[in-house]
């Protein structure tokens, strides 16, 4: 979500468990967010702080602790982006808005496999929701070079659409490799969960959602620019306001908004 990252959405998944079940697949490790409300789990997720504006311009200052972060003690992570009443700064001054940004980064990576969230996303201009991954740096402020694979974003302006990108050397922000979803009858992703996916291996990226694959992106797809993808990644759950892609809030964006996470798994071919 670098830049001008973007992401994707799709349709309906019937249950609280990870929908792909097939006996190729073995499952690595899965994050089902159950227990109590309070923070969510502190051995794979940690909290990025911060309103420097994250190279998106975005509005908000992501908090630590569970005040923008929490389970909610019915089986979801929820992340909720609100107006703020704290003096924060921010990179264009006193934030106007408090979010939460989490990353696996450095506790646990992935390098090839299945990985999937079960998702619920809010609708409102302005609003950013993302689930997407870094590759683990090779020096300081390499982002493109150490890529980035959005598996799905979504921005409350467009309520049916989902966006799965990579960004690269040479195929970054606006220029990225970006495919999109629309539900196909206009239903807007936030009425109910979707289950957004990437199935990653040495050659190729497919996008998924709800299980149905709507783009591949190969090595013969980067333009002749070089294929970065073969590295451990971290993943990342955020929920931001504002920025170059998705324009401030409206006035009829309600807020407290909540990007609401039913699960995220990790499978390997087994």
């Amino acid at each position: 979500m670098l830049l001008a990252a973007i992401g994707l959405a799709g349709c309906a998944a019937p249950a609280t468990t990870p929908s792909h079940t097939a006996p190729t697949w073995k499952r690595v490790w899965i994050d089902t967010f159950d227990g109590a409300a309070g923070l969510p789990p502190p051995a794979r997720w940690s909290a990025d702080t911060g309103g420097d504006g994250w190279g998106n311009r975005e509005l908000e200052y992501y908090t630590p602790g569970s005040q923008n972060a929490s389970l909610d003690g019915r089986g979801h992570l929820v992340l909720t982006a609100d107006k703020s009443n704290q003096d924060l700064a921010c990179w264009y001054g006193r934030c106007e808005f408090t979010s939460a940004r989490l990353t696996t980064a450095p506790s646990s990576t992935v390098r090839y496999g299945r990985i999937e969230a079960r998702m619920k996303v809010p609708v409102g201009a302005g609003l950013w929701s993302a689930f997407w991954m870094l590759g683990a740096p090779t020096a300081p402020n390499n982002w493109p070079n150490d890529g980035e694979i959005d598996i799905a974003e979504n921005i409350g302006s467009e309520p049916a659409t989902v966006h799965g990108s990579l960004h690269g050397p040479g195929y970054a922000g606006l220029d990225s490799l970006t495919a999109t979803f629309t539900t196909p009858s206009g239903e807007p992703l936030s009425s109910r969960f979707h289950t957004y996916a990437i199935i990653w291996s040495r050659s190729s990226i497919e996008y998924l959602v709800d299980g149905e694959v709507y783009a591949i992106q190969t090595p013969d797809t980067t333009r002749g620019n070089r294929w970065v993808f073969d590295r451990p990644f971290s993943l990342i759950l955020n929920l931001a306001v504002g920025g170059t892609w998705p324009g401030s809030p409206a006035t009829s964006t309600v807020f407290p908004a909540q990007l609401v996470v039913d699960y995220v798994a990790v499978y390997r071919r087994s």
